[in-house]
């Protein structure tokens, strides 16, 4: 999932937030650098689309919520749309706001664990099943993590890199942990590549 800047739309100035969920599809399991292709693309292009907001995983399940220009948005998911890495994309929200909920935070990429410590409203919406959820639940999920974003962002700098990901999963704080399937089935691909290579070096 990228973002790019189409030179036939230029970006316009109002502000905007676009949510959606969407599921992870074998293309996207495929690569096991998948979660770190995407946060680091976007990264890139987002700083030069003024688009800031966060990225979430879990379950095989994505929720992003981004917000910037209604173009800047709009070009974004068209890009969304072509993506192999991910499918049933579904918009929950895309409307104008006063102001931005990740303001220094091009593209922030959070892992969720089935377990969220010691945050029991985290908890409620855990295993990270946003598809599941009632209308309102995705609202309060990204009021908890602009929680989270104000405590990050008075004692880290800004725009930090992506989180990075390994087969054998990463903790950030409180919010990320030790990931599930997605990891356990590239450890287990990094296992075979690695018998395989060495069979044939012997």
């Amino acid at each position: 999932m990228s973002t790019i800047n189409d030179s036939s739309n230029p970006v316009t100035t109002g502000l905007y937030q676009f949510v959606y969920i969407s599921r992870i599809t074998s293309a996207g399991l495929a690569s096991p650098s998948t979660l770190n292709d995407i946060s680091e693309t976007a990264i890139e292009r987002n700083l030069i689309d003024n688009i800031t907001g966060i990225l979430c995983y879990g379950n095989g399940n994505f929720l992003q919520c981004v917000e910037g220009s209604e173009q800047a948005l709009t070009n974004l998911k068209n890009r969304l749309l072509l993506d192999d890495r991910h499918k049933e994309l579904k918009i929950l929200d895309f409307s104008e706001i006063t102001k931005r909920r990740f303001a220094s935070w091009s593209l922030r990429s959070l892992t969720l664990e089935r377990w969220m410590t010691k945050e029991p409203e985290l908890k409620k919406l855990m295993p990270f099943k946003p598809d599941e959820w009632n209308a309102n639940e995705w609202q309060k999920f990204l009021d908890i993590l602009q929680g989270y974003y104000e405590g990050q962002n008075s004692t880290i700098s800004v725009d930090t890199p992506p989180v990075k990901y390994s087969t054998l999963g990463v903790t950030l704080s409180k919010v990320v942990g030790e990931h599930q399937a997605f990891f356990l089935i590239q450890t287990v691909l990094g296992l075979m590549i690695v018998a395989t290579l060495l069979w044939l070096l012997l």
